[in-house]
């Protein structure tokens, strides 16, 4: 007979809240050491990505205000007055309709990709440090971040190893299309939501599938209704994720629908028993999704189409954007093994979407047919080859050289919505699409035993190597006038007021925007680098119409030659400075040919006064 004495019944709660209290009353550091050593493996992966990224970057550093990216600076001072723009959200100051451009008409921020939640969102460093600060820091993080959303989903969902995991998010953020896609444009590298929309779709379904049924004491098939507040949650975090990313990127928000869209309907054909339990509940959940995503999008959307400056229309061609066949097996000149001849399949170096190259392509068709799994792969592959189809254009193009072959997406083009996105953007969708399908193979074969555990990771890695981005190429960029940046504006032009800077910025010329920028567009420009409804018949235009008066200062900063000033000119000149609302005009000493329009601006506008290194005229 045991000598020990009984145990009380409520004992053990006793004992869990003492334990509990003991776990809370831990140290915080303690608590977050433990926290560190638990996700050790993922914060390393971040770490990767983020030193990759920023090495890819680097050129920016240490002074994003004197770098520029070299292959496409007019999209970098673009997106960085963008950033400006936006980041007056923080102090009152923002609509969706802004005067700071294209004065007295403004600029409609949906209808330009405006990337306006990042430029909230990043609104004080912008205020603090700069726009090109903030940008340098995007170009960087859009990378790293997507990399990292992707090995989470990856290992997360799909359960897979961490280095399978690490591999399939390392192709998503650093694939050639991404790369290709940081010189200058943040709305499409800016993907990191949507592995949080892939899950929340994953999510939705399998709250709303109730699976097969379960057998009763009878042994009759009992079935099991879908989880209601899953399913709610799911759909109301989907319903966020998509609203946070139209004032991303619509562009990428498209692209993802488009490819879940194919791979839904693959699962559905594959299996008909879950497609018929699913749909119900899934279609429900996409309905609230959709209802509560348009009580944020609704006036959104609606200014951005129908609003003031609003276009309706893609303003791209997209036979001129379309992708090559042949730059599909070929490799980036972004890419080691890439060379620059290779660049003549595309439009320029930001559009390298496509060139996955042969090596990749060959194993991943491999992977594709090895890997298990088989819903999920056909589902890939079917996305994969409508999407890489669809980036083919209305017409097939092979080597430069035009085909006559009708391509697919000659079907959906000049739909709504469909012609906005640029043909060879479709493209992008195959990097998660080839990641998965790498990282189920790669994962497999870890899990095995046989000469797979080493022939398949050995041949994604060599097939990955040839595509490892080198280091995006950057250049010096003149400083801004000290009469910008040491606020010596402010003495001839009023807060919010407009400035006319000498030549005036164009869509091809977009360099005094940065004078805005680099003052936190705290004044109104004309003219300059935008979409706005300036094409025949009020459809989307870049940029808009010069005024006389702009054209032939545009005209003598080309020529330098000085032309004859006479009464009508100077007429001219004064309807356009009221029509434009300014209320200075400024030019600066390294301005192109700045002594012939300084002296035909005088002719214009009288003598000017000197304010630090500007020449100004009030108007």
């Amino acid at each position: 007979m045991s000598s020990a004495a009984p145990t009380a019944p409520d004992a053990a709660p006793e004992q869990a809240f003492r334990l509990a209290d003991q776990v809370n009353r831990r140290p915080r550091g303690t608590r977050l050491l433990a926290a560190v050593r638990r996700h050790r493996a993922d914060l390393l992966a971040a770490l990767i990505f983020a030193v990759l990224a920023g090495w890819l970057t680097h050129g920016l550093w240490p002074d994003p205000g004197a770098r520029i990216l070299a292959l496409n600076p007019e999209d970098q001072t673009l997106y960085e007055w963008f950033l400006a723009v936006d980041a007056r959200a923080l102090l009152g100051d923002f609509d969706l309709l802004t005067n700071r451009l294209n004065a007295p008409d403004g600029v409609n921020l949906m209808a330009n990709t405006t990337v306006i939640a990042l430029g909230v969102l990043f609104a004080p460093v912008t205020l603090l440090l700069g726009a090109p600060v903030t940008f340098a820091l995007l170009a960087a993080g859009n990378l790293a971040g997507t990399a990292l959303a992707w090995y989470l989903l990856f290992h997360r969902t799909l359960r897979v190893r961490r280095v399978a995991a690490a591999l399939g998010g390392g192709l998503c953020g650093f694939g050639p299309g991404m790369v290709s896609q940081t010189n200058s444009h943040l709305h499409m590298t800016a993907q990191w939501l949507v592995p949080v929309i892939v899950w929340l779709v994953v999510r939705l379904l399998r709250a709303a599938d109730p699976g097969p049924g379960t057998l009763d004491q009878a042994g009759s098939t009992r079935a099991t209704g879908p989880d209601r507040r899953r399913l709610f949650t799911s759909a109301a975090g989907l319903a966020g994720a998509i609203s946070a990313q139209v004032f991303i990127g619509e562009e990428v928000l498209f692209l993802a629908a488009i490819t879940l869209l194919v791979m839904a309907i693959s699962y559905a054909v594959a299996d008909r028993d879950m497609a018929r339990r699913a749909l119900p509940g899934f279609a429900g959940g996409l309905a609230i999704a959709a209802g509560l995503a348009l009580l944020v999008l609704g006036y959104p959307l609606w200014f951005q189409f129908a609003g003031p400056q609003g276009v309706a229309d893609g303003m791209f061609t997209p036979a001129y954007f379309s992708a090559d066949l042949s730059s599909w097996w070929t490799l980036s000149p972004l890419s080691v093994a890439g060379s620059d001849e290779s660049a003549r399949l595309t439009t320029g170096p930001a559009e390298y979407n496509t060139f996955l190259g042969w090596p990749l392509l060959l194993v991943a068709a491999v992977c594709a047919i090895w890997a298990g799994r088989r819903q999920l792969v056909n589902a890939c592959v079917a996305a994969g080859l409508v999407m890489g189809a669809l980036s083919l254009g209305p017409e097939v193009v092979l080597g430069g050289t035009r085909t006559a072959i009708p391509g697919p997406y000659a079907l959906i083009g000049g739909l709504p919505v469909v012609d906005g996105a640029l043909p060879m953007r479709f493209a992008l969708a195959l990097l998660p699409i080839v990641a998965t399908l790498l990282v189920l193979a790669v994962d497999r074969a870890l899990r095995s035993s046989g000469r797979a555990r080493r022939l398949v990771p050995l041949a994604v890695g060599a097939a990955l190597l040839p595509i490892f981005p080198t280091p995006l190429p950057t250049a010096g960029r003149p400083a801004v006038p000290e009469f910008i940046t040491g606020g010596h504006w402010r003495q001839c032009v009023p807060p919010g007021g407009v400035l006319v800077p000498v030549p005036l910025p164009t869509p091809k010329e977009p360099w005094p925007m940065r004078w805005a920028t680099a003052a936190d567009a705290g004044f109104g420009l004309p003219e300059g680098f935008f979409i706005g409804p300036y094409g025949r018949g009020g459809t989307a235009a870049m940029g808009t119409f010069k005024q006389p008066t702009s054209a032939l200062l545009a005209d003598v900063a080309r020529r330098g030659d000085q032309p004859a000033i006479g009464d009508e000119q100077r007429r001219q000149a004064v309807r356009d400075a009221d029509f434009w609302g300014a209320s200075c005009v400024a030019l600066t000493d390294d301005a192109p040919h700045a002594e012939a329009l300084r002296a035909t601006l005088e002719q214009l506008y009288g003598p000017p006064t000197r304010i630090a290194d500007a020449w100004t005229w009030r108007v």
